[in-house]
């Protein structure tokens, strides 16, 4: 990975007050940049900013419950590493008052956030139940080369009639660990399961044309521990989720979806795939009441057309 030219800011960038393109702030935990910690960044960044604010974040674990509110608009966050640069918080559900969630190491409320080669995670463990590490609730937010990573229900996309798109990301969990009702796009990401269980739990509202959509993904798995994985069950029942060309390993079940044990959700739910391939792979043998889409059919299923449904964007 291409590490920042942080050696050619100006002093006089990296003691700025007044945040803008040409003056980024920079987060480093030594010292050596404009804050410490990454809250302290964002809470500097002017209200309602017509222009993208940069936050540049030095290699560091910054244990911080980080809140991005709604309006912070137009951050983008670039850290210096994407493996060792990491936000991370251990907060689960169940403890303290605590639900899924309010679960989240990063919860960004605001629309056109961005963000680069970070790593979010919840480090709460493998038996902690739902830990959310990155929480989305904006509009138009964008995630390029990122980790997200945890156990279960680390990624929750929450709000209907939002948008997201995640470019060459990592995503890695345990159970339901992609879940929510926006629409959101994953192209080219990896997705690692880490236990027999789901990889997906869209809760896409009733008139929403479109859900999670996964393009040219790459299905990995735990081998000694995920032997077994759905591609998705609908945690509401107009839930849509589609692999398109994506490369699936044999810890993909034959059947491919689960109705969350009611089969009313196999009426409204839209669960489709189009070119599968790899041992997980098996268009024949999925569960009838889903869909193999035609080459035709597929074509739909633009960056585009998809983040145009609402209104125009393209990330």
């Amino acid at each position: 990975m291409k590490l920042l030219p942080l050696v050619l800011l100006t002093t006089s960038a990296v003691h700025a007050q007044t945040p803008s393109k040409a003056r980024p702030i920079i987060v480093a935990q030594d010292g050596s940049g404009t804050y410490r910690t990454v809250q302290e960044a964002v809470d500097a960044v002017p209200n309602q900013s017509q222009e993208t604010v940069t936050i540049f974040i030095k290699k560091g674990t910054y244990r911080e419950k980080l809140v991005v509110p709604a309006l912070k608009v137009h951050i983008k966050m670039v850290g210096e590493d994407e493996d060792q640069t990491i936000l991370t918080y251990d907060d689960h559900s169940g403890t303290n008052g605590i639900t899924t969630p309010t679960s989240h190491s990063v919860l960004v409320q605001a629309n056109d956030f961005s963000a680069e080669n970070i790593t979010f995670e919840n480090n709460a463990g493998y038996t902690a139940g739902q830990a959310v590490a990155l929480h989305v609730e904006g509009d138009r937010c964008t995630f390029r080369n990122c980790r997200v990573v945890g156990n279960q229900d680390i990624l929750f996309l929450s709000t209907n009639h939002t948008r997201q798109y995640f470019k060459d990301c990592y995503l890695e969990g345990t159970t339901d660990f992609i879940f929510g009702a926006s629409t959101a796009v994953f192209d080219h990401c990896v997705i690692k399961s880490k236990k027999n269980s789901f990889i997906t739990a869209a809760s896409t509202p009733a008139g929403q044309r479109f859900g999670f959509v996964f393009l040219s993904c790459k299905l990995t798995a735990d081998t000694a521990l995920a032997k077994k994985v759905n591609l998705g069950r609908p945690w509401r029942p107009n839930a849509k989720v589609l692999y398109l060309n994506a490369e699936m390993g044999s810890h993909i079940t034959a059947t491919g979806w689960d109705n969350w044990k009611n089969p009313e959700n196999e009426k409204t739910a839209y669960f489709a795939e189009y070119n599968s391939t790899g041992p997980g792979a098996n268009p024949k043998g999925r569960v009838a009441w889903s869909h193999q889409l035609t080459a035709k059919e597929a074509r739909q299923y633009t960056v585009k057309a998809v983040f145009a449904a609402s209104e125009p964007w393209l990330p």
